[in-house]
């Protein structure tokens, strides 16, 4: 902003808050000096959603204090953060080989970005719609059958075995982990633990096993023909 826009700003203000208005002649060239000396670089209006009046309605909407040069800057500077997080950067048209230009033409962007002057560069979106996707990614899942191949399924088997059961019961067989374990209490979709006993009696340590326990394989069974049972049609 230069002088007569400040100038403009102070006298809008002055009608919101009959305070700020300076009767001498001294203070009001001082206050215009101190104002245009910290909102040199805000500009009163953009093209793009920023006003420093709306910023000044905005304070004395929430505040009841005088406003303060600071309180136009904070929302300006806000809305620069705000406009530079939406901009995604374009592929400049300048000649790649010459870097120099072509750092020139990101930074003049961003710049006006910021200023408010132009709008920001948004990421390019998926145009493709759901229904256009959604068969090519299937016959695509179809054809690779899965993203791990099954020499690399089986060799990481020990080391996740509760994946590996999960991965049985896929396949047919029951799964221990959708029921509690009776033994060691171990809770639905957890691995069944182990407790080592002291001298004492007293429990030293619970790790997990790499295996169900017996049982919560038979109470898994069990189940798994129970809902059998329940899923077929009455005889009449």
């Amino acid at each position: 902003m230069d002088r007569r826009e400040i100038a403009a700003l102070l006298a809008y203000i002055g009608r919101l808050d009959p305070r700020s208005i300076r009767t001498d002649q001294g203070e009001a060239r001082d206050q215009l000096a101190q104002w245009n000396e910290l909102l040199g670089d805000v500009p009163m209006a953009t093209p793009y959603g920023w006003d420093a009046r709306v910023a000044a309605r905005q304070h004395y909407r929430a505040s009841p204090y005088q406003i303060q040069p600071a309180d136009v800057v904070r929302p300006w500077e806000s809305y620069r953060r705000n406009r530079l997080a939406l901009h995604w950067d374009p592929t400049p048209s300048a000649d790649p080989d010459d870097q120099a230009a072509w750092t020139a033409e990101l930074v003049d962007t961003r710049r006006a970005v910021a200023a408010g002057i132009a709008q920001p560069a948004y990421a390019p979106a998926i145009t493709s719609s759901q229904e256009e996707i959604a068969p090519r990614l299937q016959a695509r899942l179809d054809r690779i059958g899965s993203c791990i191949p099954p020499a690399a399924r089986a060799a990481l088997a020990p080391f996740r075995p509760a994946r590996a059961a999960r991965e049985a019961a896929a396949q047919g067989l029951p799964d221990a982990l959708s029921v509690r374990c009776e033994w060691c209490l171990a809770p639905v979709g957890e691995r069944c633990r182990r407790r080592r006993i002291g001298p004492n009696d007293g429990v030293r340590a619970i790790t997990p096993r790499a295996t169900p326990h017996p049982g919560r394989l038979d109470l898994a069974s069990q189940q798994a023909q129970r809902t059998a049972q329940a899923q077929q049609p009455a005889l009449a």
